[in-house]
């Protein structure tokens, strides 16, 4: 990846955490309603799209994220939806609630998102970041 590319400079750059189960609801109100051809749908590990999604795979991927993170996410807090913008976002990381290792950094590892909405081409984060196996069947039964 080069240092200097848009996307790694937006990926690097500041997010508001979504706390609180209302934060996510509300960043999903508003991700559904700007979901237009714009966006990308990126699983980290897998080969980054070239192309924008479908405003119905957006759709899907919205529905089908929520689901997930509520039913594997058992706490009384969201914490693991980061926006770089809360009313207009262009770029929203998706933390895996299976694979969030130690969040403050004390492990010495980066975690990297499951996965990443953004309007901008994605380049490719697998390089330190090794996928679980039942999230990229997860991922392949969404969009084959």
């Amino acid at each position: 990846m080069r240092e200097n590319s848009e996307f790694l400079a937006a990926y690097k750059g500041g997010f508001i955490n979504m706390l609180r189960w209302h934060e996510f609801d509300d960043l999903l109100t508003t991700l559904g309603e700007q979901s237009n051809s714009d966006w990308f749908l990126y699983a980290v590990g897998e080969v980054p799209p070239t192309e924008p999604s479908s405003v119905d795979e957006i759709e899907r991927f919205l529905q089908e994220i929520e689901q997930l993170i509520r039913n594997d996410h058992d706490e009384d807090y969201c914490g693991i939806v980061y926006s770089d913008h809360r009313d207009s976002p262009n770029f929203v990381k998706f933390y895996d609630p299976n694979n969030l290792g130690a969040s403050c950094g004390s492990s010495g590892s980066h975690v990297f998102p499951g996965w990443i909405m953004c309007q901008m081409p994605p380049e490719d984060l697998k390089v330190a970041f090794p996928i679980p196996g039942n999230r990229r069947r997860w991922w392949k039964k969404l969009f084959g």
